[in-house]
């Protein structure tokens, strides 16, 4: 039995929609309900967070997972990724209180204070830029952190910009787009190889 690993919150409505249209598995909200597991037509689902699939994947209790970009940078790990399924866009920015002097990266501080979901995008993207950072991990929301002295700056994900906006926040630079990828535990690949390619071929068939 391939198991699947789905990611609940956000990206679940569009997985499901995706697999349904391509004919691996039909599975709607009311018949996962509460459920943590579901055993149907020869697939085992299981409903993790987001940022658990790739653990799941790489240790091979998963054989494939559908997970965005970000989660995948965020926890560094041995899986394949195999397709970008084309849903649940959305990007990685660095983003400024309104009334803030800081714009590109040319006009931030050589210390830049940031608070953030996504310590390990962070420190790279930053890296890559050869900006030092001081990370402020925060779990909840962190669009707070900056407006009250906090932080210079957060690095968060963003679809609309709504929830930015709402907060006088703006984005000043843009480290990375995302988007809801396959995933597949390298050794079920090799093993199951065959089994698990239908499973590809049929989302890659159906497209965004």
């Amino acid at each position: 039995m391939i198991c699947l690993a789905l990611p609940t919150g956000a990206l679940l409505d569009e997985s499901l929609e995706r697999l349904a249209r391509s004919g691996v598995i039909e599975l709607g909200r009311d018949e996962i309900g509460r459920k943590l597991m579901v055993e149907k037509d020869g697939l085992r689902v299981v409903l993790v967070r987001p940022s658990d699939v790739p653990a799941y994947v790489d240790h091979g209790a998963a054989d494939l997972g559908i997970v965005g970009k970000d989660s995948l940078l965020e926890f560094p790990g041995s899986r394949y990724e195999l397709l970008d399924l084309g849903f649940g866009a959305c990007s990685m920015v660095v983003a400024v209180p309104e009334a803030s002097a800081l714009s590109g990266p040319e006009t931030w501080p050589p210390l830049l204070r940031v608070a953030t979901k996504y310590p390990h995008c962070t420190a790279v993207q930053m890296q890559g830029l050869g900006q030092t950072v001081e990370v402020v991990r925060l779990h909840g929301s962190v669009e707070l952190a900056p407006l009250v002295g906090l932080v210079d700056a957060i690095v968060d994900l963003t679809a609309s910009g709504r929830t930015l906006r709402a907060n006088r926040l703006r984005v000043v630079w843009t480290a990375f787009d995302s988007s809801a990828r396959l995933v597949a535990n390298q050794a079920s690949l090799k093993t199951r190889g065959s089994h698990l390619l239908d499973v590809v071929q049929r989302l890659r068939g159906e497209g965004a």
